[in-house]
């Protein structure tokens, strides 16, 4: 069906449904993260999405480890930046309101091509900086740190920023050769390692039921969200596809009002709205950018 529509219109619904299926995932990781250690609630999900992740590719024919050593040393440290991503991400979602946490990493857009001028000295004109310097201050109206600085759960959601930042600068300098299913399945079997041996320093809790299907749900729905994710890089133009990946915080206000009750305030929604304004400017740049770059 999807054949049948244009590339970017296709590439739109698989951006947009990928975001869903994370944001749905992060929902049931809240509700069974209240009663299930985090440790204990990644290493099962992991093992589920491993298995699944590393059967897909290898029916697709699409895993292989060999790479030069400089694509293996880029792998390790995206690994790296995963962990921390998820260990950080999941630590500020079960305390902090889902279309909070949601809205913070809207921030990406703008930290990744600030990453990518400061490391990488690719060219940023002043009008992307202005929407930079604009989406830190939208954050800073979500984070609002009190007279005594920024919360723990805030920092966390910060540091989660900053990991995924890194996986996403290190992603781009891989060679076009690095299979991304391999590079998803070694990512996912990096979390369950880590996230089993953490899971040894605590007391594993008894699943009922309930929480197992919440369990089931969650790796069934991030499944989905790499799957998808892997097939939108597949089609249409990622300038025009990116955009979309904002429908994450529509999903994240409406899940967080119809299953938590919880409902941002309006500066947390005035912030939401800076920090995506500007990731959109900054994403029209780009693709003015290259259009100007592109031989003719």
């Amino acid at each position: 069906m999807l054949s049948r529509l244009p590339p970017n219109v296709a590439g739109a619904l698989l951006m947009m449904a990928s975001m869903a299926a994370f944001t749905i995932n992060d929902t049931f990781v809240k509700l069974v993260g209240q009663t299930i250690p985090l440790f204990q609630l990644l290493t099962l999900r992991a093992i589920l999405a491993t298995l699944f992740l590393a059967v897909l590719a290898w029916r697709l024919g699409t895993f292989r480890l060999s790479m030069p050593r400089h694509d293996r040393w880029l792998v390790f440290w995206r690994c790296v930046a995963e962990v921390g991503a998820a260990y950080f991400f999941l630590s500020a979602l079960l305390v902090m309101p889902l279309a909070n946490v949601t809205a913070i990493l809207q921030v990406l857009p703008l930290t990744v091509t600030l990453g990518a001028a400061l490391f990488f000295r690719e060219a940023v004109g002043w009008r992307r900086m202005l929407a930079i310097c604009a989406g830190f201050c939208g954050m800073l109206l979500i984070v609002r740190p009190g007279p005594d600085g920024f919360t723990t759960h805030a920092i966390y959601a910060l540091a989660a920023v900053a990991c995924v930042t890194l996986r996403d600068l290190v992603t781009r300098r891989m060679s076009v050769n690095v299979s991304s299913m391999t590079v998803t399945v070694i990512t996912s079997a990096s979390i369950l390692v880590c996230a089993a041996l953490a899971s040894l320093t605590i007391d594993w809790q008894p699943v009922s039921a309930r929480e197992g299907l919440y369990i089931l749900a969650s790796a069934i729905f991030v499944i989905g969200g790499y799957s998808f994710s892997v097939m939108v890089m597949r089609v249409g133009e990622i300038s025009a596809i990116a955009p979309f990946r904002y429908s994450s915080l529509l999903w994240a206000l409406l899940l967080g009002w119809l299953v938590f009750g919880d409902w941002p305030d309006a500066i947390t929604l005035t912030g939401a709205a800076i920090v995506v304004a500007s990731g959109l400017f900054t994403l029209y740049r780009e693709r003015r950018v290259k259009k100007r770059r592109k031989p003719v």
